[in-house]
């Protein structure tokens, strides 16, 4: 059902001109371990200026919008419901830098009869480190042992640009699992 909704979305949004890209538990199914994940996370290249857009576009498919405009506003999300399958669908509205060179960097993946646009690897790294849950870190975890090599300075630099910005330690928390993900260096006898 996950791959029917992708679909939906990535055909639905390309004929719009509506910049996404799927991150979450979908994109680390590209790029590190399979898991369970009961929702699908897009990042939209516009801001909540335009969340009447995205509703209308959510009711045409049959969508159910669970949360009303002052919500949206204030959190720049906008919770949907595939009520045929029960799958929550949370649009979320971005028009910082980052988001936008995270825009311009998705990897156009076949699903269906579409091109799905996902995050980066480096981009998925960056969300998972931020969000810093331990099933965030876990992933990220995964995706650096599927995945070694990635644009590491990329990475960093953007984690440093959000030390600086949000004060909190992501930098750091990318290297420690960074360091765990890597095997262990053997001695010489």
């Amino acid at each position: 059902m996950f791959e029917q909704l992708l679909e939906k979305i990535a055909l639905g949004f390309d004929t719009r001109h509506i910049p996404y890209m799927v991150i979450g538990g979908q994109a680390v199914l590209v790029y590190g371990e399979p898991r369970l994940t009961r929702n699908i996370d897009v990042t939209l290249g516009l801001g909540p200026d335009r969340a009447q857009e995205i509703i209308e576009v959510a009711a045409s498919w049959g969508w159910r919008v669970l949360a009303d405009s002052p919500f949206v506003h204030k959190s720049m999300v906008l919770p949907c419901l595939d009520p045929a399958s029960n799958i929550r669908i949370d649009f979320i509205f971005s028009t910082s830098d980052y988001e936008q060179q995270a825009l311009e960097r998705v990897r156009r993946v076949p699903v269906g009869k579409a091109q799905v646009s996902f995050a980066s690897v480096e981009d998925l790294i960056i969300h998972k480190t931020v969000a810093g849950r331990s099933r965030d870190l876990e992933d990220v975890r995964g995706i650096l042992l599927k995945s070694p090599s990635i644009d590491s300075d990329y990475v960093r630099r953007w984690l440093e640009e959000f030390d600086r910005s949000l004060g909190e330690p992501f930098l750091q928390r990318f290297e420690e699992v960074r360091k765990s993900s890597q095997p262990p260096q053997r001695r010489s006898p």
